[in-house]
């Protein structure tokens, strides 16, 4: 195999290039999971209190018992029929854990304390998550203006005052 006329490169090789790079299985696997269309009933039930967490956000288990705990959700009662539970909670850990950054169950569960997390907000300063338009570090609305359709792309970043 040849990427430049002349010069031989293996697949493995190439395929390391790629992930370097950021167009390989890295990439892939983030935007295969951003693209799970969120389930209505999930969207419905969950986005009535904050954002729809996109799945691959969590791992499985972490989903799992988020899902087992419902009526101690975060300080809150977020109670659901045993249908609406049964049917997101097979959907969450379907698609849990599908950023290929997720690894393992972050503290408490919460994906603000994922090391992802961690890592891509560490220029953030303490005082920033405490504003008033802010409130928190898992009000991803206040600056990710697409997170509800699943766009956590830094290009459409807008930090409140």
């Amino acid at each position: 195999m040849s990427f430049i006329p002349g010069i031989p490169i293996r697949p493995a090789v190439l395929g390391l290039i790629l992930t370097i790079f950021g167009t390989g299985s890295a990439l892939a696997d983030d935007t295969r999971a951003q693209k799970v269309p969120l389930l209505p009933k999930y969207q419905q039930e969950c986005s009535s209190c904050h954002v729809a967490y996109p799945p691959g956000m969590l791992p499985s288990a972490s989903w799992k018992r988020l899902m087992d705990n419902l009526p101690n959700h975060f300080g809150t009662d977020a109670s659901l029929d045993a249908e609406s539970v049964k049917q997101i909670s097979a959907w969450l850990t379907a698609h849990g854990g599908t950023y290929k950054r997720v690894r393992e169950a972050p503290l408490e569960d919460r994906i603000t304390r994922s090391a992802w997390f961690i890592r891509k907000h560490d220029e953030v300063p303490a005082s920033t998550w405490k504003r008033t338009s802010i409130k928190s570090a898992a009000n991803c609305m206040a600056c990710h203006t697409r997170a509800d359709q699943g766009d956590f792309n830094e290009d459409a970043v807008q930090i409140p005052r």
